[in-house]
């Protein structure tokens, strides 16, 4: 087993860590969140005071953040990955930034010798808890098959994409669907319920008709339809509003950068800013459904 470290403990890397960990791997973390650190030290991690400890012995090192600038901090600074890893040393960066952070900093990590990944993941906090992600990767294929054995410890989904950034790329592709789709449905359950069809009804029939996807059989907006949906519970985070929200801008981002259109991706985006406006960053993406039936 790889001895593996992993930084960000937050919604998603604490169920990959105890993942790893149920697969007999050796992990040492990091986070600022001393209680994140101690929830992962129960079932067996191994706590680390800085990045330079937790970089010093580590064949794999995992970053899980926030946002591309959480990513840098972490990756360059004077105590950070680049200074600390060992030559030879694969970084895998599971976080969700943008393509052009994503090639830089690969750029720099191997030039230091190191060998780098961009490892995004779908599949919300439930994938993660189930160790059933998929996961969207870049870099050369030698790195790739020497990480897919760890990441199918938290994973059954692994795609190599391509070179560095196209994992990225995947990412931002996917949830730029996802956001759209997700008001789709929601719309879509709105017009029917004001036109005298039952949820229930619609759901039976577009489940299995044209309209079919992934926001509505898996993640369906309306309560007591699909059971493992965020509906059922106050719309519980598996994946915020924010999150979402961050995705988009991404995307927006790329499709600015590359000169391409994207209208509907552009709109969601809207739509997405306003709900968080509202003071409903925290709850689940899927709750968008209230704002577009009027609801408060």
């Amino acid at each position: 087993m790889k001895s593996i470290g992993f930084i960000g403990l937050g919604h998603m890397g604490t169920p990959m860590v105890k993942s790893l960990l149920k697969q007999g791997h050796q992990v040492k973390i990091f986070d600022v969140v001393a209680d994140a650190v101690a929830a992962c030290a129960e079932d067996g991690a191994i706590p680390t005071l800085s990045l330079s400890e937790l970089a010093n012995d580590a064949e794999v090192i995992f970053t899980m953040l926030p946002t591309g600038q959480d990513v840098e901090n972490v990756w360059l600074n004077q105590a950070g990955l680049l200074n600390h890893a060992k030559p030879g040393t694969l970084l895998i960066d599971s976080s969700s930034i943008d393509v052009q952070t994503t090639r830089r900093l690969a750029d720099l990590a191997e030039k230091k010798g190191l060998h780098v990944l961009d490892a995004p993941v779908s599949g919300g906090v439930a994938g993660a808890k189930a160790g059933t992600l998929t996961f969207m990767v870049g870099g050369n294929e030698e790195d790739f098959l020497t990480a897919k054995p760890i990441l199918a410890s938290m994973g059954t989904t692994i795609v190599h994409a391509g070179p560095h950034g196209n994992g990225q790329a995947a990412k931002i592709c996917n949830n730029m669907i996802l956001g759209i789709s997700m008001i789709a449905v929601s719309e879509a359950f709105t017009l029917a319920k004001k036109l005298g069809l039952s949820a229930e009804k619609l759901f039976e029939i577009s489940s299995h008709a044209s309209g079919q996807c992934w926001s509505m059989t898996s993640y369906c907006p309306v309560p007591g339809l699909v059971a493992t949906s965020p509906a059922n519970y106050n719309y519980a985070p598996g994946f915020t509003a924010q999150m979402m929200l961050k995705d988009l801008y991404l995307s927006q981002q790329a499709a600015q950068m590359s000169h391409t259109s994207t209208p509907l991706g552009a709109l969601a985006t809207e739509l997405y800013n306003l709900f968080v406006n509202q003071q409903h960053g925290q709850l689940d993406f899927s709750a968008i459904i209230n704002m577009i039936a009027g609801k408060e």
